[in-house]
């Protein structure tokens, strides 16, 4: 079960109880469920009883428990659970994780284009497309635009370009402290120091209200975030070209456990803890990737979209090093092996589409 599978459940459970009379509230549009805030509180949660408490003038954790019973034993949900004042904890069962690696691999690079419909103030007209103009006023003789509400990934581009035009706004690194800019920049100047990829980063990178800090020149090494996102999708597709001369393939399954013979990273003497760690930091951080993309475009901030690019590449490297997608030393690739590549390509799938969201390049070779 996907996050997105899971919602639409969550929200079949309260539509039920609406029809059944088990609750008197509007049926909401949509559900969100998010990863819990703690580890060990299932797989995702969601405060939908808390939301729907007040309307149904009843206790937030009675609301949870009528729709508790209504989701147990529903495909894909090992367990719900009831947390604190009345969030809902999910655990998934065991295909959730390779069914979310197909659905990615499945969609490639549209992974992560949502409609904005349900957005409030968001319209068709505020994505203006090729040789348009977004404050066009429709002549005596038309109707206002009513086409299709844009994706999300529309209103982020737009955004971009937005952010990039208003360079203006960036500060000059003076020993190691961002200090305002009495002349805006040379755009030109700054892409022939930095390259396109780095200026366009350090543009994106902080929030709107923050201060750009601009580095003397590019570092190409792992210290620098945007390399280290760049490389992390560089070492993916790399994964897939070394898995091709060994003979195999990827295959969504069960990538859980290190395989026989490796050796694991720091941790627990099994390694066992370390690996279920990573790999569900990982998943998580490719399960809300279109959610992220989401709420850059709701808050017209595409630095939401770096900070998650981050956090996917890092997580990349530390499930990575615990559980390595190849075979070590002499070992033939396993069943383990081509569910690992496919969560790689999987990973290398979300970080390129959001580095080309960004119009930042996503190298095949680093």
């Amino acid at each position: 079960m996907t996050p997105a599978e899971l919602s639409r459940t969550v929200l079949r459970s309260v539509r039920g109880a609406v029809e059944e009379q088990e609750l008197s509230v509007p049926v909401p549009a949509r559900i969100v469920v998010q990863p819990p805030p703690r580890p060990g509180c299932g797989d995702y949660a969601s405060n939908v009883a808390l939301q729907l408490a007040r309307q149904a003038g009843r206790p937030a954790r009675e609301v949870a428990e009528i729709l508790r019973k209504r989701l147990i034993g529903s495909a894909g949900i090992t367990r719900v659970e009831i947390a604190g004042p009345g969030f809902l904890n999910f655990t998934l069962g065991d295909g959730a994780q390779a069914a979310l690696v197909r659905e990615v691999l499945a969609q490639g690079d549209r992974y992560g284009d949502r409609s904005l419909r349900s957005v409030r103030g968001v319209g068709a007209g505020d994505v203006a497309g090729p040789g348009s103009s977004p404050d066009r006023e429709p002549g005596p003789d038309r109707e206002p635009d009513r086409g299709p509400a844009p994706s999300a990934r529309d209103v982020v581009v737009a955004e971009v370009l937005a952010r990039i035009q208003a360079a203006a706004g960036v500060a000059a690194v003076d020993g190691g402290q961002a200090a305002p800019v009495a002349t805006p920049p040379d755009l030109t100047a700054l892409i022939a120091r930095l390259g396109v990829d780095e200026a366009r980063w350090v543009l994106l990178r902080p929030a709107a209200q923050d201060p750009v800090r601009v580095p003397e020149r590019p570092v190409q090494r792992e210290s620098n975030p945007r390399f280290r996102v760049q490389y992390a999708a560089a070492r993916a597709r790399a994964l897939r070209r070394y898995a091709q001369e060994l003979g195999f393939g990827s295959e969504p399954g069960d990538v859980g456990a290190p395989a026989r013979g490796e050796a694991v990273g720091e941790g627990p003497s099994d390694g066992s803890v370390s690996a279920a760690q990573s790999l569900q930091t990982f998943h998580t951080l490719l399960a809300t990737y279109p959610s992220a993309i989401e709420t850059a475009a709701r808050l017209r901030a595409p630095d939401r979209v770096v900070r998650h690019l981050e956090a996917t590449a890092d997580a990349f490297f530390r499930w990575h090093d615990v559980c390595p997608p190849l075979p070590v030393g002499e070992q033939k690739p396993l069943a383990v092996h081509r569910a690992r590549l496919a969560l790689a390509e999987a990973g290398g799938t979300v970080l390129a589409n959001g580095l080309r969201l960004l119009g930042i390049s996503a190298p095949e070779h680093l």
